[in-house]
């Protein structure tokens, strides 16, 4: 077992650049992150243990001033707050809000590229209830702070990722205590742009695949090819590349999702004290 103890986790939610971040701080000197992201173990794969959990720690130096975890599905997890109130109480939590949304549709696209759904968005907002759910932020910040002081959660706004990539870290590492890192030419055009399955089956297969892997601990491996460029490229195509224009949430579907989260909104303002309605363009509604 590992004597070093996670003390940061990102808690999600998905589609917020979780990736990306999870790459950043895996180049930074003094700080150790899981060579795979989404380990998942305070809600899946809690019955394991903390002997197998701390053990995808063991890499870390006693230099590392941060040690943790990206994992985009503890936001939403029932027993994810308790758990890691109990195993890990002074950790230091993240979460990167995206405008409700705009995070919504980037979910729906992503789930359409593996073949997890088919239809409209609005078709898939009905079968798949998780896609709005996961942008009910309120409800899900309301849980961790049952277990943990709010100094404990940092949140980032995904707009501020998107336009100043390095005016969202610094604050973030300046907040870990760790020093500074300039971000190089590659990190700050870092993306992976909306993409469709070139066949929605063998996309499938292939998240099926990784999930087993997990499964039977072969998370390590899932993180080297997960996100290899060679891999993306024979999986996926840019959405769009058949001959029309990336799918785009229509201004309809926005006003119901905001409609529909309004409420929600509320009472994140207040938790957080942010204008995130004024920052998210959400007037008139």
């Amino acid at each position: 077992m590992s004597d070093r103890k996670p003390n940061f986790i990102h808690i999600g939610p998905g589609k917020t650049g979780s990736t990306w971040l999870h790459e950043v701080l895996i180049r930074h000197p003094q700080i150790y992150m899981t060579e795979a992201k989404d380990l998942y173990f305070f809600d899946r794969y809690y019955d394991r243990g903390m002997d197998w959990y701390l053990a995808e720690f063991k890499g870390a130096r006693p230099e590392d001033k941060v040690v943790g975890e990206v994992c985009q599905h503890y936001l939403f997890s029932a027993e994810a707050p308790q758990r890691i109130s109990e195993c890990l109480p002074d950790v230091k939590l993240m979460a990167t809000l995206r405008e409700p949304a705009a995070r919504a549709f980037s979910s729906y696209l992503y789930q359409s590229k593996h073949g997890a759904v088919s239809g409209s968005f609005r078709e898939a907002l009905g079968s798949r209830p998780g896609i709005l759910n996961s942008s009910r932020y309120a409800s899900h910040l309301k849980r961790y702070l049952q277990y943990f002081d709010r100094s404990q959660i940092y949140v980032g706004l995904f707009d501020d990722l998107s336009k100043d990539p390095q005016g969202f870290i610094d604050p973030l590492l300046s907040w870990l205590d760790v020093e500074p890192m300039t971000l190089d030419e590659e990190l700050v055009k870092a993306r992976l742009p909306a993409s469709g399955a070139r066949s929605t089956a063998v996309a499938r297969r292939v998240r099926d695949t990784a999930d087993w892997a997990r499964r039977r601990n072969g998370a390590r491996l899932v993180g080297r090819i997960k996100r290899a460029p060679l891999v993306h490229k024979v999986l996926y195509k840019p959405l769009g590349s058949s001959g029309g224009p990336p799918p785009k949430m229509t201004p309809e579907d926005a006003q119901y999702v905001r409609g529909e989260l309004d409420a929600e909104m509320a009472e994140l303002e207040s938790l957080l004290g942010m204008d995130l309605r004024k920052r998210w363009n959400w007037a008139g509604q």
